[in-house]
Formats: C-alpha cells, structure tokens, sequence
C-alpha cells in the first residue's frame, strides 16, 4: 500500500505563509470584466508608457528571424550597447527578464537565510517580497511624512544588515534620492541598490550610474519597461563591480534574456533621441495633470518626478473612488499599507486622457458629497 505524501511538508514553511506579491491586470481582462472593447479601457495603474515601443524597436522584432535559436547566454551585444550609451564598462553590466529578475539575482548572490536586507516602505513591493523569497529577513525602515529616507535609522540598522534596496524616483511616492543621501548609505558598507526604473522621466542627468566604478557597494538597476515601452518583453540590467556582475552571470539563467527582447534593447539604444523626447513629453504632461487633479479640491498631488502621480485624498475613500473610476473603464491603483491608506497612484497617459480621467473625477466627487 502506497504512503500518500503531503507536499506541504516538503516546501519551506516561511513560503507557505508568504504573501504574494499583487500584480496589476492585463487590459484584456479589465475589458472583459467590464464588458467594453480593450481600446475603450483607460489604464492608469501599471505606470507603463502610453506611447509604447518605438518603431524602431517595433520593426527590429518584426524582421527578426532566429527566433528558434537560444539567445546569446553571455548577452554580448546588448551589454556592449548599454555599454556604449551609459558610458562604462560592459563587464559591469548583466542584463534579465526586467530589473525584477535582477533584483532576485542580486539577493541571491549577497544574502543567505537570515541575513537582513533593509526595506524602506512606501517603496516598490518586489524588494521585500525577493528578500523574502531568498530567505532573508526584512528589517523595515519607514520613510518619514515627507517620504524622505530616515538615513539616520539605516545607519542605526546598518551593522546587522547585508543590503538596502532604494527606488529613485520613488515607486510610489515620486521623489528622488539626494546625493547626500545615498553618500551615507553607501559609508555604511552596505550593498546599496538603486533602482532607477524612473530616471528617464526626472532627467538621467541625475542618474548615480557614473558613481558605480568608485563604489564596489553600488549597483544601479535600468528596465526598458518605462523610458522605452518594453514592458511586456521584460527587458532590464544593472551596473555593478566586475566581481559581483560576473557571480551574476555565473547564477542567472543561460538564456534570461530573450532573443525579442534583446533586439528590441538594441533598436530602442538606437532610437534613444526618440524616446528621451517621449519621456520628456510624459513629464509635462504629468505636471498638467497634477495641477488639474489639485484643482479639484479634495486631492492633494505629491510632488513627482516619474511617470505617475501619487494623490492622498481628502474626505472621500480612496477605494470607493477606484471602484467608482473602474465602472467607468479607468483604472489606478491602490495601497493597504498604512502610510499610503487613502492614497491613489494615476499614471500618466497621453494628454488627451487627462480631460476624461478629470472629469470622472469630477463627478465622483459630486456623486460623494464634495
């Protein structure tokens, strides 16, 4: 007689109790849900770009015809382009499947069960979910009212820690990491990550790539999700030392990055003009924007410098209002954490849908009272 066998047994209990991370839905399937055409659906909850990919890129998957040959596991191509356009060395570059799979990789590479990783909430939620994956402890340090870091408590914490992973521009806040900031952080030791998801949209001028050859603890993490509309084909890198860039590349997966991916990076380096002027584009209009959402009287817009907008809102509920911009086809995106508990994220569209997500927000507020 055969033993059944419960599989929980053989899982690590800490994964069994583990969150999942909550992703956003296709427009595919708030479309069906809602019963419209996917062109009618207005989503402003991925902070994805509006204008897409470029045609450059576009066309370079089209005419691509290997697609039944593995990818180049050493990435050769893409990381001597990135090279070139960022201005350093190729051997401190390793590409993946967006900087999410570079977030796993890195974890993986400087921690090991129970080792601290510092989390810095409101902030992206694959940091402490990949720390956790990979068995570390979290050790959360919250950001102060103005969503500053407390760089004074990261320095407390510093000595029982392995690493800190902070967005700039924030996700979801918006704001930028000071320089003087991230000079304590990295006089701490630690493995300091900045994620840079957003800089296209604040100016890559503030970009602490050109800091990383003088920082052996400092590693920079690009997407082409956001600048260049790549999302769907998760195409990301980070800059770091050699020595950690190579360990990366010895762990990753032979071929993480994809062969559609990896020409549709290397058109879009080649039409970067084009997407630096997009990026450039999604920054005015979000300042518009913000300024009508202020207008309103009972949102109050923080201060951005991505491609979104976080908004408290003020004597309305937050949830209501996203239930309420849903059934109308416009989707955003909510936060149950405490600091962030009546508070929206909108991402920024095209101009043109600035006016219709305004007005739905007009008439919320007057159907609740405001």
């Amino acid at each position: 007689m055969r033993t059944r066998t419960d599989i929980r047994n053989m899982i690590r209990p800490d994964l069994l109790e583990l969150p999942g991370y909550v992703p956003i839905e296709p427009t595919d399937v708030l479309a069906a849900r809602l019963g419209i055409a996917p062109e009618d659906v207005l989503k402003l909850d991925g902070n994805e770009n509006p204008f897409g990919p470029s045609p450059k890129a576009l066309a370079a998957v089209a005419a691509e015809r290997n697609y039944h040959i593995y990818p180049d596991p050493d990435q050769r191509r893409v990381r001597e382009a990135l090279a070139a356009h960022l201005g350093t060395d190729a051997r401190r570059i390793v590409c993946g499947l967006g900087s999410d799979d570079l977030i796993d990789l890195v974890l993986r590479a400087v921690t090991t069960p129970g080792d601290a990783v510092i989390d810095c909430p409101p902030t992206f939620g694959m940091y402490p979910f990949c720390a956790a994956v990979a068995g570390a402890r979290v050790v959360q340090v919250p950001r102060l009212e103005s969503f500053a870091l407390d760089v004074a408590k990261v320095e407390e914490l510093a000595a029982g820690a392995n690493a800190i992973f902070i967005a700039s521009p924030n996700n979801p806040t918006g704001n930028r990491l000071p320089h003087e900031d991230l000079e304590r952080l990295l006089a701490t030791g630690l493995l300091v990550v900045v994620d840079e998801a957003y800089i296209e949209f604040a100016g890559t001028q503030h970009s602490v790539v050109p800091l990383v050859p003088e920082h052996d603890n400092l590693v920079v993490l690009r997407t082409f999700s956001k600048w260049a509309g790549l999302a769907g084909l998760r195409a990301g890198y980070g800059v770091m030392a050699p020595a950690l860039a190579s360990v990366l590349m010895t762990i990753k997966q032979p071929y993480n990055l994809n062969v559609a991916a990896g020409v549709a990076m290397l058109a879009a380096l080649e039409d970067a003009p084009l997407l630096d002027e997009r990026a450039c584009t999604i920054a005015g209009t979000r300042d518009r924007l913000a300024a009508l959402l202020a207008g309103l009287g009972w949102i109050t817009p923080y201060p951005s410098e991505a491609n979104f907008i976080l908004c408290r809102l003020d004597g309305i509920d937050a949830l209501e209002v996203k239930e309420r911009l849903a059934a109308r086809g416009i989707f955003v995106r909510s936060f149950d954490t405490p600091a962030l508990r009546n508070h929206l994220r909108i991402s920024v569209g095209l101009e043109r849908h600035n006016e219709p997500l305004v007005r739905a927000l007009r008439e919320i507020g007057a159907e609740l009272g405001r």
